[in-house]
């Protein structure tokens, strides 16, 4: 194969930002945990997109992820400009306030980030946000007896760029 995005699985995140113009709802999988001291992620996001300028002018954005029963939701924000549509109406998104920054976060969804841009780098077709992780919030249904994440109690899924599918995360093995 030529050169090309080979590393598989990607994590799917609906990043939410708000700013003036507008909030918006996309959905992205060249996302990344960067460094744990200060927690920190990437995000590359394409110039030509909505959520790119944005992000840019806010400063901040929520990293949202998804379980598999919003599928088409997330396919919809990633398919959908948010210039022609309001994702998170059409979407069914419901916008609840983050705790830290001034973007909203998907109440659906079992897992918000809260993040704060640190750095943007431009790489080519996209521009890497790199970001610092303000807060994390994490649906109460999903944590076991001792208050820890449990993935068998959420249906998460991963992008395969190699073939254009997602798949649901299996069973544990380790």
């Amino acid at each position: 194969m030529k050169p090309g995005t080979a590393l598989v699985p990607c994590p799917v995140v609906l990043l939410s930002v708000g700013g003036n113009d507008g909030s918006n709802v996309i959905t992205l999988s060249w996302v990344a945990n960067v460094c744990s001291d200060p927690p920190t992620v990437v995000a590359g996001i394409r110039p030509q997109r909505y959520s790119h300028s944005l992000v840019k002018q806010a400063g901040v954005f929520v990293l949202n992820i998804p379980s598999s029963s919003q599928i088409e939701e997330t396919k919809f924000a990633g398919t959908k400009s948010g210039r022609d549509h309001d994702k998170f109406k059409e979407g069914g998104f419901t916008a609840v306030p983050a705790t830290e920054v001034n973007a909203p976060m998907i109440k659906e969804c079992p897992i918000n980030i809260e993040c704060k841009t640190t750095q943007i780098i431009p790489l080519g077709a996209h521009d890497l946000f790199v970001a610092e992780v303000l807060a994390v919030h994490i649906d109460e249904e999903t944590l076991n007896e001792n208050g820890r994440f449990d993935a068998s109690k959420t249906s998460l899924f991963t992008y395969l760029p190699l073939n254009g599918q997602y798949w649901s995360l299996g069973k544990q093995i380790s």
